[in-house]
């Protein structure tokens, strides 16, 4: 699996992101982060380097449980399990639209919101204008904004979703994942789990969720929500033999 789906073989700190990132609560011990790293031939100093480094960016905190994500990687974690969720199939026919108002912003400031942004599912129709059908909560009030939400008049739905994402490759991808699920046996080959696993995470969260009259018929990523719930079950029972030592 390494290098498939876009996802590239783990160090230390992305696999510490890809555990917790898919755990309620996302926290583990120390052990249990070390005895995975072990699967993943990262030395347990390389581990507790990383572990370190990660509570000073503050990514992480020290609790009883252990190690738990805080800050920033928390609205990740809340889009990400947005994604494993099947959208409601109720949609009246309004758009989000939001433009960005500031003359200039710092390339960290463009990469900030653009992670928000992406975690809202809005979908990018040129620099500084982002769209999305109205079936999810839009952004917030912000003074950096122009938000707004109602019909769409002239431009055709499908024709803009599709411009919006690229639902196709979307489908695709979807279809290939599904097929790798057929094969993952989390029990035998916990290290091929969990990559798939953050192959389907990372497919989900960039999945842009819409009300299914926008999207071909059938769409992949449905089926992939639901088959993905067996094996996050049985990927937990296999991490909780780590856990438990």
């Amino acid at each position: 699996m390494d290098g498939a789906f876009g996802i590239r073989p783990f160090n230390a700190r992305s696999l510490v992101l890809s555990v917790l990132l898919g755990l309620d609560p996302p926290v583990l011990s120390a052990r249990a982060l070390v005895g995975l790293a072990e699967l993943f031939a990262i030395a347990e100093g390389t581990m507790r380097t990383a572990l370190s480094r990660m509570v000073a960016a503050g990514e992480l905190e020290v609790g009883d449980g252990g190690y738990r994500l805080i800050g920033r990687l928390l609205e990740r974690k809340a889009a990400q399990d947005i994604g494993r969720r099947q959208p409601a199939s109720e949609w009246n026919g309004d758009w989000w639209f939001v433009a960005v108002l500031a003359a200039r912003r710092t390339v960290a400031e463009r990469r900030t919101f653009r992670t928000h942004m992406a975690n809202l599912r809005m979908g990018e129709l040129r620099p500084e204008t982002w769209m999305r059908p109205g079936n999810l909560t839009g952004p917030g009030p912000d003074p950096a904004l122009a938000v707004t939400r109602g019909p769409l008049a002239g431009a055709e739905p499908v024709t803009l979703a599709g411009r919006l994402w690229p639902l196709q490759e979307l489908a695709s991808t979807g279809r290939q994942l599904l097929a790798s699920l057929d094969h993952a046996e989390p029990q035998r080959d916990l290290p091929g789990a969990i990559t798939l696993s953050a192959a389907v995470v990372h497919f989900l969260r960039a999945e842009p969720l819409l009300p299914p009259s926008l999207t071909p018929r059938p769409w992949p990523p449905d089926e992939l929500r639901r088959r993905y719930r067996a094996h996050d079950r049985a990927l937990g029972q296999a991490l909780a033999r780590i856990v438990r030592g």
